[in-house]
């Protein structure tokens, strides 16, 4: 696998695979590596690309500088992992390199951010948006690779990569979880053990209401996965809502024509854990 610091070098690296006759598969990443990162790379090997795994850790997308202060970093562990599921390239950006001549754009979102994160995290899409643009134009992949557990964040990137005509194809992937259900997080890492154990009752809330989307009103699914929340007493609930699949709008009834996805946030201790559920309409 080869380790690539500069944009310049991997602007290079991708220009020499394509003239051997290869596409560029693209996972950016922050770091602290799972089995979900991992997942992204194999689904882009067996796409048939060269495949390039940046890690960076963005500081435009952290609204919170204790947050990006203990964000974890483990490069060489995450190499390793990287070299076991064949990645072929590690992009590690300097942030000076990076952002040598950028000014940060305003990008227009419409009003995915209006919602969920967004009033939580102020700044946080833009952040996300310019760095991936940012990634985007010295890597230059054919497509890129985004987990489904950040699914706003996956949601407002198809949408600017849309508005914006981006050449680059965004690949949306499911969530990888844990056997009981907990979504794999770089930040699962900071939990303690009764942090760890308790966690799980995110998906067990969100799992509550799927089990009765469509069947049982909004309103009455929701009180049903708070209910599931307020038995744990190491969570504090941020949100959990239900929203429109492609506007992200919160709901109020179910709709007729196309599914829903629940979303919570909900810390543990100093640990904010994000996920979410898509719900099938049987209906639509």
């Amino acid at each position: 696998m080869d380790i690539i610091r500069n944009t310049n070098a991997i602007s290079e690296w991708g220009a020499s695979r394509r003239r051997q006759g290869s596409t560029i598969g693209f996972v950016p990443t922050m770091g602290a590596l799972h089995q979900g990162h991992l997942d992204l790379i194999r689904q882009a090997k067996s796409d048939g690309h060269s495949v390039v795994c940046s890690i960076f850790v963005n500081p435009l997308q952290f609204n919170d500088p204790n947050d990006l202060a203990n964000y974890p970093v483990r490069i060489e562990e995450d190499r390793r992992l990287l070299e076991k599921v064949g990645c072929d390239a590690l992009f590690l950006p300097e942030r000076e390199n990076l952002f040598k001549g950028f000014e940060p754009e305003r990008f227009d979102l419409g009003s995915l951010d209006e919602f969920w994160e967004g009033p939580i995290r102020p700044g946080h899409f833009q952040g996300v948006v310019n760095v991936v643009q940012r990634l985007f134009s010295f890597v230059r992949p054919d497509k890129a690779y985004f987990g489904e557990k950040d699914r706003q964040q996956l949601t407002i990137i198809q949408w600017v990569a849309k508005q914006r005509r981006w050449p680059e194809s965004i690949i949306p992937c499911p969530t990888v979880r844990e056997n009981d259900g907990l979504a794999l997080s770089s930040r699962n890492l900071r939990l303690n053990q009764l942090e760890r154990d308790a966690a799980p009752v995110l998906f067990q809330a969100l799992t509550t209401i799927a089990n009765n989307a469509f069947d049982t009103p909004v309103a009455v699914c929701l009180a049903m996965g708070r209910s599931i929340m307020e038995k744990e007493p190491l969570t504090s609930l941020e949100y959990l809502g239900i929203a429109h699949p492609e506007t992200l709008e919160p709901l109020r009834a179910w709709p007729s024509s196309v599914g829903a996805i629940a979303l919570i946030a909900a810390r543990l201790g100093s640990v904010r854990l994000i996920d979410n559920l898509f719900l099938s309409n049987p209906r639509a």
